[in-house]
């Protein structure tokens, strides 16, 4: 008889597992940690893409949520979930609609100079020859500084945030800290929001404010939310984007010599990442609003539906030599940002930070290599993402500087 799979091994190893789901049914019944009915783990490239567009699956978390255990206070809870990923249209159109101006690939592709030289300040802090945890020290603070200075939030602020993100991304894992870590955020919010009401400048904080409170149909909860969702999925898929990709080509050196020998082939680099080690384990829960089928089994109304992005994109039925990485392969259609109406918003973004942090990487470095045994990793426990929790490196630097 199999022995049951333990939370840590689908934490630190998932893949052989989601191999074997994959094999034995690309929709298979799971027990979830917040979640006393039937759930469903979707790990088939082909039966994702239908599960992110399938109309009886719906994203209404506040409809639903009174079916997740997630241990926290009403208010907080309402004030960290009204957002557009919660919701189905109208609601999620009229969410949507109020952010997504400000990331247009015209608008992204403005801040290239600005994240170039956050990051290349961040790397002039890294010594040659020392150990340092490049997550820490580069992967961490691009992403949420070029963030911070989007919304119009203070850098000071960074390190809370950090602490109160992990928490929180780490959900049912993270135990009593969650509902602590979840409020102090919340209060945080809405103490930045009372400021910008005081003191508005040009930043999309204070635009949503202005929105909020010129009538639009923002609730308060709504506007605490997005901000919410603004700051955590926009570092944290980019945190891990660069965290993944370095530990890839630190433990795949010929694919690094790759990059080195053709610098064209990094944006084919970083889809192949968000491929082959992307960024989020699972996207947030759908809730069956009535039976249907999903990868040749019944789902029923009630249940709930985990769609698995990384177990999706290792299906050898649609990837060739779908378990080799190959910073060659392209585009490819991947699900690492999801599929359809709620598709991320802040791709482009993720993929431009990813690109110019790794293009300054190789520029600087002639070698980069791993300070720690590949035995020693350890990666964050989170239901939602995949990312190391530290990754430490040696570097020297290039001849040419």
């Amino acid at each position: 008889m199999a022995q049951p799979v333990t939370q840590e091994q689908l934490i630190q190893d998932p893949h052989p597992i989601y191999a074997k789901l994959r094999e034995d049914a690309p929709v298979s019944p799971m027990q979830m940690m917040t979640f006393s009915g039937r759930g469903w783990v979707v790990t088939g490239y082909a039966e994702a893409r239908e599960a992110f567009t399938h109309p009886a699956l719906s994203r209404d978390g506040n409809k639903y949520f009174g079916a997740l255990d997630t241990g926290l206070d009403e208010r907080v809870r309402a004030a960290m979930n009204h957002h557009m990923l919660n919701s189905d249209p109208p609601d999620h159109t009229r969410l949507r609609r109020m952010v997504v101006k400000v990331f247009t690939a015209r608008r992204i592709a403005a801040l290239a100079p600005r994240i170039t030289e956050i990051a290349t300040e961040l790397l002039d802090a890294v010594k040659p020859g020392e150990p340092v945890d490049i997550i820490d020290a580069f992967g961490f603070p691009l992403p949420i500084r070029v963030i911070c200075e989007l919304l119009g939030i203070p850098s000071r602020d960074q390190d809370a945030f950090r602490e109160w993100s992990n928490v929180i991304v780490a959900g049912a894992f993270a135990g009593d800290k969650l509902p602590v870590a979840a409020k102090a955020m919340t209060d945080y919010i809405h103490e930045l929001l009372a400021r910008k009401r005081t003191n508005p400048a040009d930043d999309l904080l204070s635009d949503l404010i202005a929105v909020r409170d010129e009538g639009d149909a923002l609730t308060e909860d709504e506007l605490t939310s997005m901000v919410f969702l603004l700051l955590i999925a926009g570092h944290e898929t980019t945190v891990n984007l660069i965290g993944n990709g370095l530990y890839l080509l630190l433990t795949h050196p010929d694919q690094l010599d790759r990059l080195r020998a053709d610098r064209d082939l990094v944006p084919s680099a970083i889809e192949e990442v968000l491929r082959y080690e992307g960024p989020l384990r699972s996207a947030l829960p759908r809730f069956a609003t009535a039976d249907l089928e999903l990868g040749g089994v019944t789902i029923s109304h009630g249940d709930i539906v985990m769609i698995s992005p990384l177990a999706a994109n290792r299906d050898s039925d649609r990837f060739d030599d779908a378990e080799t990485f190959d910073v060659g392969r392209g585009h490819t259609q991947h699900v690492a940002f999801g599929h359809g109406l709620h598709f991320c918003l802040g791709a482009p973004l993720a993929r431009l930070e990813g690109k110019i942090a790794l293009e300054l990487i190789l520029e600087r470095f002639g070698t980069l290599e791993l300070a720690t045994e590949l035995d020693q990793l350890v990666w964050r426990p989170s239901g939602l993402m995949r990312g190391l929790a530290a990754l430490p490196v040696s570097v020297t630097l290039a001849a040419s500087r």
